[in-house]
C-alpha cells in the first residue's frame, strides 16, 4: 500500500482497493470511492477507525381501514383473520450503528490485516426490530418478523486477512473470520457508499446481502490486474435472536455452505461482480430448507469538484445497480429483487440520494405481525413491491473527527395486488434522523 503523511493514499487499481480492506468482508467498491476514517501510524502498524450511527424516528403508514386477507386466503393458510384487520406500519425511535477498528502491517512476504466490526443495535433497536413496511426475514421472540427489520449482532465481524503480492499485477488473498462476510453479493448495504446516508435497510436485503454476518467464514482469492476470483466456505444459518455473543444455530456452527464470486474492475470508477452460493438452512423458521442465492451488481463512483485540505473532493457521485435471487431447493420457489441506489455529495457537505427497489415478497406478509406461523405453513412467492425513497442531509462538524448530519427521507410504496386489501395501494414511510460519522 502507498502511504502518505496522513495515512494511505487513495487506491487507484483493484489490487490497491483490496489491500485497503475498508469494505465488509472481502467485497470491493470502485477504487475511487472515498472512505471516512481516522488513521494513525504506530510502531509499524497502520491503525484505522471507521464508524457511523443514526438516531432515527420513523413513521410507517399503511391503509388506515384495511379489509385484510380474503376469507378464502384465511382458510387456506389457517390464519386467524380479524374484522377489522390489523393496521400495518407503526412508529419508533431507534438507532442503527456500527464501528470498525482495524490494524494492518507488513508481516513476512505479505500484509496482515486485523479487523472487527461492532454494533450496539441489540440495545438501540427495542423489541428486536424497527418498523419497515413490507420487510421480512428472521425472527423476533420466535415469530416471523413482518413489516420490520431486525437489528445486527454486536459482533458483526471478527476477521484476519493476509495478502501476498505475486509480482506487480497479481495478488493472493486469504480471509478467516469466526464471524464475517463470505464471498457472496456486493458490499453489504450498511457499508456501501451509495447507501451510506439511508437509515433504513433495503427491502431486498435477504435476496442480496444478508450473508454479511455469517459464522466460521474462510475465503481464498486470486486477483490478476482487474479480475478477481474468490471461493468461500461458511456456516449457512443466519444469526439467532441472541445477538450479544456467538450463539450457535440449531444445527451448530460447522462450515456447511459455499459460494463463488468473480469481480471485474476495469477502471478506478467502475466495479462489478457476479456471485452464487449454496446456503444450508439459512432461515430459523424453515430449518429443512436449503437455498441457492445468486447476485450480480455494478457500482460506479466519480469524485468531482475542488480538493479540500484533507485531500478529499468537494463532490462525489456513487451508484449501485443490484440484482439478487434466492431459490428454495425444497420446492424451487424463487424470489427476485432489484435495486438502484444513487448518492450525490455536493458543496462538500450536502447529500441527496434515492433508492428504488422492486422486491419479491412471500405470503408471510399475509400473517398479522407478531403472530406465529400457522401449522403446516409453506412459504411461497406472492408478488413484487416497488419502493421509491428520496432523502437529504447536511454535514456539520461538532467535534474533532466527528460529523453530524440532520436529515430526512420519504418513501412511497406500490403494493402488489395480493396485498392491496391489507396495505392499501400506496402506503408510505418517513424517517427523520441525525447521522454521526467518524472522519479524519
Amino acid at each position: 500500500m502507498k502511504m502518505t503523511m496522513n495515512g494511505m493514499s487513495q487506491p487507484s487499481t483493484l489490487i490497491h482497493a483490496e489491500l485497503s480492506h475498508t469494505n465488509s468482508g472481502t467485497s470491493i467498491e470502485p477504487a475511487s470511492t472515498p472512505v471516512a476514517m481516522i488513521m494513525k501510524s504506530y510502531r509499524g502498524w497502520m491503525l484505522m477507525l471507521h464508524g457511523t450511527a443514526f438516531i432515527a424516528d420513523t413513521q410507517q403508514q399503511a391503509a388506515s381501514s384495511p379489509a385484510g386477507p380474503s376469507p378464502e386466503t384465511c382458510e387456506q393458510l389457517d390464519l386467524i383473520c380479524t374484522n377489522p384487520a390489523n393496521t400495518r406500519g407503526g412508529d419508533k425511535l431507534f438507532s442503527t450503528n456500527w464501528i470498525m477498528p482495524m490494524a494492518m502491517r507488513q508481516l513476512g512476504p505479505g500484509q496482515l490485516t486485523l479487523r472487527t466490526m461492532l454494533s450496539l443495535e441489540p440495545a438501540t433497536v427495542s423489541d428486536r426490530q424497527y418498523p419497515e413496511l413490507f420487510q421480512q426475514g428472521e425472527t423476533a421472540f420466535g415469530k416471523p418478523i413482518i413489516d420490520g427489520q431486525h437489528p445486527h449482532d454486536f459482533f458483526m465481524e471478527v476477521a484476519a486477512l493476509y495478502d501476498i503480492r505475486l509480482g506487480e499485477h497479481a495478488l493472493l488473498s486469504f480471509y478467516a473470520a469466526p464471524v464475517g462476510d463470505p464471498a457472496i453479493g456486493p458490499t453489504a448495504y450498511p457499508h456501501r457508499l451509495s447507501a451510506s446516508e439511508d437509515p433504513i435497510a433495503a427491502l431486498g436485503h435477504h435476496q442480496e446481502d444478508s450473508t454479511h454476518i455469517a459464522f466460521n467464514v474462510l475465503t481464498g482469492g486470486f486477483t490478476w490486474r482487474w479480475l478477481r476470483f474468490e471461493e468461500s466456505g461458511f456456516h449457512g444459518a443466519e444469526p439467532t435472536e441472541q445477538r450479544w455473543g456467538f450463539q450457535p444455530s440449531p444445527n451448530g456452527l460447522a462450515i456447511d455452505s459455499y459460494s463463488s464470486r468473480i469481480t471485474f474492475s476495469p477502471t478506478q470508477n467502475w466495479t462489478s461482480q457476479y456471485s452464487i452460493a449454496h446456503i444450508v438452512s439459512p432461515e430459523a423458521l424453515y430449518p429443512g430448507e436449503d437455498q441457492q442465492r445468486q447476485t450480480a451488481s455494478i457500482m460506479y463512483n466519480r469524485p468531482f469538484g475542488a480538493t479540500t485540505t484533507d485531500g478529499a473532493h468537494s463532490g462525489n457521485w456513487s451508484s449501485t445497480l443490484l440484482w439478487g435471487r434466492t431459490k428454495s431447493l425444497t420446492d424451487n420457489g424463487k424470489e427476485n429483487s432489484y435495486l438502484l441506489e444513487s448518492l450525490l455529495k455536493f458543496h462538500n457537505r450536502n447529500y441527496i440520494w434515492t433508492r428504488i427497489e422492486n422486491a419479491g415478497r412471500s405470503n408471510e406478509l399475509l400473517i398479522p405481525p407478531g403472530s406465529a406461523l400457522p401449522p403446516n405453513f409453506t412459504e411461497s412467492p406472492l408478488g413484487h413491491v416497488a419502493t421509491y425513497s428520496f432523502g437529504y442531509d447536511r454535514d456539520y462538524r461538532i467535534a474533532p473527527h466527528l460529523l453530524a448530519a440532520p436529515g430526512a427521507q420519504f418513501t412511497t410504496y406500490t403494493t402488489p395486488n395480493a396485498l392491496v386489501s391489507i396495505y392499501g395501494a400506496h402506503p408510505w414511510g418517513v424517517v427523520a434522523f441525525v447521522r454521526f460519522r467518524i472522519t479524519q
